[in-house]
């Protein structure tokens, strides 16, 4: 019990030391900034609750979503606010002073930087999901899917950056530091522009994209010779998902700097292409007939183009191309694949012959066998003074005598 007297005692003393060198008036200014901070939440629930009912109303617009996204931080940065108003009836430091005050001007900043962000965040959100692209004729609303998330990859860099610009311009030394830099054209002014190059050019490549729309998402492209559709935009890269869903990943400034094909850039619409070698007695007349009847039944062909001709003629073929086509690459492509096959086996059923084959004609003459003369007549048939053997040439073992001749005595000639 007697320590614990001595204990309370020696927390009295503490408590008067405290006080003696706080002083009543930093107690009324603590006071007041406790209560400037209370007054900011209440002030806070009213609006927003005045907020709600307003969003409550429009179902049209993503008020609702808004005002609970940036609900805590607006609450945070008026609480921050409340203190900063106040701050200075509170008696400090100039040290502490200062860099309370500096502690709240940055949190002031960041919370509107995020504010802002969360706001452009929620606004292109909006517009992107009024915009399907799950539909047929999609290609307005891929422009304007392109076009919201471009902008907003550039609003959002340059959100940061101006936040970020503006907490470094409260603190002295960066202001002067940035002020030299900005007055003299020297070194350092240069060094620092070319390691800001890529992130500028990205920067203005994407504001370019998103004016001209040289692609746009679901984009079918052929980049670096792989063909594939415009996944996603960002602020520094494009993905594009290649057809074995593979990911390419292409710097923004490619698409301003070099060549690249585009297959859906007016309409998602596309002719695709379908070769076959055959032999020169195929019917073309009824290949062109199969053409039209496979093509009729093919839910895949959008009915617009149907075309068969002969595009090169060899020695031993002939090259065929057929032209369809449908609404869009993948399905062009299935297409291609359908039409292919059908042929192929109308082909090896009904004309068989019209294949690719090589020709080899093989034609056999008989000769009459060759009688016998004197030794002193001449070889009639060489003129050689050789004599010619009395007897016939024996019958081989493996044929009975008599037997007809022999098949060196047959000439075989290849044409």
């Amino acid at each position: 019990m007697p320590e614990a007297l001595a204990q309370t005692a020696e927390s009295a003393t503490v408590m008067d030391q405290v006080a003696d060198h706080v002083g009543i008036e930093n107690i009324v200014g603590v006071a007041l900034v406790i209560a400037a901070v209370l007054l900011a939440v209440i002030a806070h629930w009213l609006l927003f609750k005045l907020l709600r009912r307003v969003a409550d109303r429009n179902h049209h617009f993503p008020w609702p979503h808004l005002v609970e996204r940036v609900r805590g931080l607006v609450r945070l940065g008026m609480m921050i606010l409340a203190v900063e108003l106040t701050l200075p009836l509170v008696q400090m430091p100039p040290r502490a002073e200062a860099a309370v005050s500096q502690i709240t001007t940055l949190c002031i900043i960041g919370v509107v930087g995020w504010v802002a962000f969360l706001v452009v965040t929620v606004l292109t959100d909006f517009s992107i999901s009024r915009h399907r692209i799950d539909v047929e004729n999609n290609l307005e609303a891929r422009k304007m899917r392109t076009r919201l998330r471009v902008l907003r990859q550039a609003l959002v860099m340059i959100i940061t950056l101006v936040t970020v610009a503006a907490m470094m311009m409260t603190f002295p030394g960066a202001r002067s530091i940035g002020v030299s830099l900005f007055a003299s054209a020297g070194v350092a002014g240069i060094v620092v522009g070319f390691a800001a190059r890529p992130v500028l050019s990205n920067l203005l490549a994407g504001i370019q994209i998103a004016l001209t729309q040289p692609i746009r998402i679901e984009d079918a492209v052929v980049v670096e010779g792989e063909w594939g559709w415009i996944e996603e935009i960002t602020s520094t890269y494009v993905v594009v998902k290649i057809w074995d869903w593979r990911r390419l990943i292409v710097p923004l400034s490619y698409f301003i700097e070099k060549p690249f094909q585009n297959w859906t850039r007016e309409s998602a619409s596309i002719i695709g292409a379908v070769t076959w070698h055959t032999d020169y007695t195929v019917p073309i007349a009824q290949m062109r007939e199969k053409l039209k009847e496979f093509l009729g039944q093919s839910k895949l062909w959008d009915g617009n183009v149907q075309v068969l001709q002969i595009i090169e003629s060899k020695p031993e073929t002939m090259e065929l191309r057929a032209l369809m086509s449908a609404k869009n690459s993948p399905t062009a492509w299935d297409l291609r694949c359908e039409i292919r096959e059908k042929m192929i086996m109308w082909l090896q059923k009904e004309h068989p012959g019209a294949l690719p084959r090589n020709r080899v004609q093989v034609q056999m003459d008989e000769r009459r066998p060759l009688e016998p003369f004197s030794p002193e007549e001449p070889d009639r048939q060489t003129g050689a003074m050789a004599q010619q053997i009395d007897t016939p040439e024996e019958p081989s073992a493996a044929g009975p005598a008599g037997a007809a001749p022999a098949d060196e005595d047959v000439d075989k000639r290849v044409l």
